[in-house]
């Protein structure tokens, strides 16, 4: 599965790896909605992700406005492939997602 949530008392992580494209855009909208219904700070993991999509970078980006919006934290978790962050930069959004160390 190229997208998977992890929950604990204190943190929500979200797991990419591979390719996140279209094909698994309703799972990942999914699992970034039952975090942010969660109401605990919620992390993004890209260190196994080889490729984003438009449709992944415009819910990374949706998910981490909600996240804003309702006072609940969104980060991406370090590291993160240099590709990818670049992908996320040249789409305005590396400040916005700010990254934080992987636990």
């Amino acid at each position: 599965m190229p997208v998977t949530l992890e929950q604990d008392a204190e943190l929500n992580l979200i797991r990419l790896e591979g390719a996140i494209e279209i094909g698994c855009a309703a799972e990942f909208k999914k699992l970034l909605v039952q975090a942010l219904e969660s109401g605990r700070p919620m992390r993004v993991s890209l260190e196994a992700a080889t490729d984003l999509d438009v449709t992944s970078v415009q819910l990374l980006w949706a998910a981490a406005r909600q996240g804003k919006a309702a006072g609940v934290g969104f980060f991406v978790a370090e590291p993160a492939p240099k590709r990818i962050w670049a992908a996320l930069g040249e789409a305005g959004l590396q400040q916005f997602l700010a990254p934080v160390e992987a636990r």
